[in-house]
Formats: C-alpha cells, structure tokens, sequence
C-alpha cells in the first residue's frame, strides 16, 4: 500500500493571507501527520490565530505526543494566550505507521468524510467545540484501519459557506453525493487523491462564482496499492503573486 496526499488551498475573495493553514510533520516513530487550523474571521489576524496553533500541534508530534494530546495543548495554548476570546477549528490527520491505522483528530463543525472501496461512506459530523473559547475543550477521534481503497476528505468551513451568498450551499448529504461520485469516477486510477481534492475545490469555486467567501482548504488522504519502488516523492504546486510596485 502507499499514501497518496492532495492538498487544494485558496483564500477569501479580496483577502490578501488566508486564515487557514495547514503543516505536515513526520512522526518519529514512522508516519506522517496533516495539521489543519482555521483561526477566527479572515486575513492576517486569523492567519496568526492559525499559525500559532498549527506550530504548537505539529511541534509536540514531532516530539512523539499522540495525537489527542497534542490537540488538547494547542487548545489550552490558544485559550491561555489569548484569554478564551479567539476561537479556531483544528482537524489532525495521521498516517500511524506503528499501529497501520489513520488517526483523524476533529474540532470543527465542518464534517470529515470517510470513502471505503466497498462504496461504503461514514460522515464524521458529532458536534465538536471549536478550540481556544471553552477551557475543558477535548477533541474527537477516530482511528481506521489502513486499508486499500481508503480516501478521507478534510476540509475547512470555506467549502461548507461556499454558494451562500446565493442560498445554494451544500448541505452534507449533498457534499457526501459529490465526494461519493468523485471517489467513484476515478478508484481505479493510479491517482485518487488529486481529482477528488481538485473536484471539491471546483465546485466550491463554481458556488461562489468564483470568488470565494471564506478561506477553502481541502486534505484528501487516499490509500491506494504499491506496485512501484519504495521512493518517497512530493509534489508541490504554489501560484506566485504579482510583484506590486509602490
């Protein structure tokens, strides 16, 4: 079995920094594990609002802490530095390569969505306290076997508001169809992980006619067979901004 990682990443219509920040980190112990925040509001403030708490959690894993752990200190962090008046939703994703499961760490009310290769589909959608406002905030956590055919789907609140301004945002059931038939369309491609992430980001964008209303952030982890060498590859695609001059 490999991994495969795609990540789709825009900012709020007319904001210069997105709120939404996402690091990676390699376990110590095999494995890796995704951090996604999404601090308070929009543009710079929320970007450190999410900096700071993505750095905090992917500090302590590196250090071997376990997941839940380390949400609970990024929690108590923020609520500690800034007094329980700034609130941010933190999603932890990792790749267990010790106990061969996918440990998913939720404080969000944005769901995670799980893709079985039977077409079976589970939505994580228990109600979360967002971290930073509440002190005995906890988080919720699930772990699935690695198995091939697997694909989980993390996202931020940006894909949930997209097509409000128009009233036609996706409820779940609507995002859990659109994820169910991206997964379909290509589970026996050699990449699933891309066209699902790049499908989603897709028809956020089209529900906000292009501009989007809030910061969108996409993680889809896929599990898929190994038929090539043992060669760890990553790829990375960032747009570069206009140099604006005075």
């Amino acid at each position: 079995m490999e991994i495969q990682v795609a990540v789709a990443k825009v900012g709020k219509y007319a904001t210069s920094e997105s709120g939404d920040t996402l690091e990676m980190i390699e376990r110590p112990h095999g494995g890796l594990s995704f951090v996604l925040a999404d601090g308070q509001r929009s543009g710079r403030a929320a970007k450190s609002i999410s900096n700071m708490v993505t750095r905090k959690a992917i500090a302590l894993l590196a250090e071997g802490i376990r997941d839940g752990a380390a949400a609970r200190a990024a929690h108590d962090y923020l609520y500690t530095h800034r007094q329980g008046k700034v609130s941010a939703t933190l999603n932890i994703a990792s790749v267990d390569m010790q106990t061969k499961t996918l440990v998913l760490s939720r404080n969000s009310h944005c769901p995670v969505i799980i893709q079985y290769a039977n077409g079976n589909q589970t939505v994580l959608d228990e109600p979360t306290q967002q971290i930073g406002i509440y002190r005995m905030t906890r988080p919720e956590i699930t772990e699935i076997p690695l198995q091939v055919g697997l694909v989980v789907i993390v996202f931020s609140d940006g894909v949930l508001s997209a097509g409000q301004r128009r009233r036609q945002q996706m409820d779940i059931t609507q995002l859990a169809s659109l994820i169910d038939s991206l997964y379909a369309d290509h589970c026996n491609s050699e990449q699933m992980a891309w066209p699902v992430a790049d499908g989603l980001l897709a028809r956020a964008l089209e529900l906000d006619e292009g501009r989007p209303s809030d910061d969108v952030s996409i993680l889809v982890l896929a599990v898929s067979p190994c038929e090539r060498d043992d060669v760890r590859r990553l790829q990375l695609q960032v747009p570069i901004p206009p140099l604006h001059r005075p």
